[in-house]
């Protein structure tokens, strides 16, 4: 089985690409986070829990993978994890953690370009314009070493993206 990380600046449409790729091929599965944020708060399909319930689960070891961002809690459920390959939307942070734990682990780093990000976080309105621009300037570093990554720029059109991210699926069997 094939685990695929799938990483890139907030904005950049890794929760699109995911749903489009998942509706394109129905034998891949998405590990559907939980995150200590309201479950209608919008964007990706994801399990909304209280701090406290997130500590729970956290102390029931019910998690693979568990990271804090922008003061948040995520977590990636274990039984996220079963047959088929599976998308997971990452923290970068958490890439040497999952590379260690999902030993074949690929990973598709999905980009855009900083007007196009800001435009889609603006439209997002999570963030404020100051938290908007602290986002698309943060440095993010270099990758860890040993991993199969590949690129996916989603400045254009869904469609373009998508055919990059499918190819990108593909490669990993080639």
């Amino acid at each position: 089985m094939t685990h695929f990380a799938v990483i890139g600046p907030s904005g950049a449409g890794k929760d699109t690409l995911m749903a489009a790729a998942l509706a394109r091929r129905p034998e891949l599965g998405i590990v559907r986070r939980v995150i200590t944020r309201p479950s209608d708060a919008g964007g990706e399909d994801f399990e909304g829990v209280t701090p406290e319930v997130f500590a729970r689960m956290l102390a029931e070891g019910r998690f693979l993978l568990h990271w804090d961002a922008h003061g948040l809690r995520y977590g990636l459920p274990r039984e996220g994890f079963g047959e088929g390959p599976r998308l997971i939307n990452l923290s970068r942070r958490m890439l040497a953690e999952a590379q260690r734990i999902l030993p074949d682990l690929q990973v598709i780093h999905v980009t855009a370009r900083p007007d196009v990000l800001a435009r889609r976080l603006a439209a997002r309105g999570r963030e404020d314009a100051a938290e908007v621009a602290r986002r698309i300037a943060r440095e993010t570093g270099p990758l860890p070493d040993g991993l199969r990554v590949f690129p996916v720029d989603n400045s254009t059109t869904i469609e373009a993206a998508l055919d990059q991210f499918l190819a990108a699926l593909d490669k990993v069997n080639s």
